[in-house]
């Protein structure tokens, strides 16, 4: 099981170089067994990159949206439990998306695939694959 970070499933999309070989063919593997999710909280971020300017989506994010589900990306809502989880990282950094997602691969016992250096270089038992390799 794969749990995409924001990024590293806007770069799958695109197909942007900085997905490394070895996490792309990770990826398609996870893709075919149904093992591949993203957390809820991305599309949001997503959203607000897009408002912001800070990515230039060809399509509304809704339609995008089921675009990547029809394809047999998967989801996993936030819950109570993700969320309480999120808040209790032991020192981890503040940003409210990364915290949710981390706290929703601990959830899940997911592999995350991130670049993100805050969340690889973090103490714990995090379960990560580099989305640069």
């Amino acid at each position: 099981m794969i749990l995409l970070d924001t990024h590293a499933l806007i770069w799958l999309d695109q197909g942007n170089p900085r997905l490394g070989k070895n996490a792309l063919k990770q990826i398609d593997e996870a893709l075919k067994q149904s093992h591949l999710y993203v957390a809820t909280i991305s599309y949001w971020e997503i959203a607000m990159l897009n408002k912001k300017r800070r990515i230039d989506m060809s399509m509304p994010v809704e339609i995008w949206r089921k675009s990547l589900l029809s394809n047999g990306l998967q989801e996993i809502e936030l819950s109570a439990n993700i969320a309480i989880e999120a808040a209790q990282l032991e020192n981890f950094h503040g940003d409210p998306a990364d915290r949710i997602i981390t706290a929703t691969a601990l959830a899940t016992n997911a592999k995350l695939c991130t670049a993100d250096l805050k969340i690889r270089e973090w103490k714990h038992k995090l379960s990560l694959l580099n989305a640069t390799d």
